[in-house]
């Protein structure tokens, strides 16, 4: 499929999608937030079994294009938030773990869709930013994603200063899962996702699945969630053979496949 704003490609199991919009600094306008929700859809429903999220030229994405927002009607701006909101969920919906790989700013959604991410590497060039704190319109939409990824001190720091994180800082904030010189930056993405992927593909999209439904529930919901999950995850053949695999000293064979969403 031909996209106006991306570039999709595959290379064996792992599919890239690329933000391609840098003279609009990759920012999330009303029709590339669609797009890149279609795209995701897509390759959701794909064979491969993991997704790097990328962008090309000097920032990795600059947020939200204010021209959609600048004298829009409230139904309008409903409509953006919402559709930015349904770009955000199909990620974290994909039976595939995501990996953003951050080469620069990401800023407002732009930093809100790393957060997003099952998984993120950033090269020491990058930063992340919410700057509404500096400005007239604060980040409510980004700073849900952010604060699931890092500490509400920490959340509200960004938030509250509009102030832009290196890549180091992020990592240790745990917006991010590391920081790398820039030249490393595709090798190491490239490394964690594979490894990510290994294993049953159902498996780990049960997995996947089951984190989201249970990390913002209290202990004992969220053990309930898991309980059930793990009880019938154990069931499927995938489960059945790498128990039987290890009994047996010998490598297990995985066939199944995540259902279509």
């Amino acid at each position: 499929m031909n996209y106006e704003h991306l570039l999709v490609t595959v290379d064996g199991p792992i599919t890239t999608i690329t933000l391609n919009r840098p003279e609009k600094r990759n920012a999330l306008a009303l029709n590339v937030m669609q797009e890149l929700t279609q795209a995701v859809r897509a390759v959701a429903q794909s064979e491969a079994r993991g997704v790097i999220l990328a962008a090309n030229g000097p920032v990795f994405s600059a947020g939200h294009n204010f021209g959609d927002m600048a004298g829009a009607t409230l139904e309008q701006a409903r409509e953006l938030f919402n559709v930015c909101t349904g770009m955000m969920n199909a990620i974290q919906a994909m039976p595939q773990p995501v990996i953003a790989k951050v080469h620069a700013l990401a800023t407002a959604a732009g930093c809100q869709l790393v957060a997003t991410c099952d998984l993120a590497i950033a090269a020491d060039t990058a930063g992340f930013a919410i700057p509404g704190g500096k400005a007239g319109l604060f980040c409510h939409t980004p700073l849900v994603a952010v604060a699931r990824s890092v500490s509400r001190k920490r959340a509200l720091e960004l938030a509250l200063t509009g102030d832009t994180i290196d890549a180091a800082t992020a990592a240790a904030w745990g917006l991010i899962n590391r920081a790398v010189p820039a030249e490393q930056l595709d090798a190491a993405v490239l490394d964690l996702i594979t490894r990510a992927t290994r294993g049953s593909a159902l498996s780990k999209a049960l997995g996947k699945q089951g984190f989201y439904q249970q990390v913002g529930l209290p202990q004992d919901q969220a053990y309930a969630v898991a309980v059930e999950l793990m009880a019938t995850a154990a069931m499927t053949p995938d489960a059945q053979e790498g128990m039987q695999a290890f009994l047996q000293k010998r490598h297990a064979i995985f066939t199944q496949r995540p259902p279509v969403i």
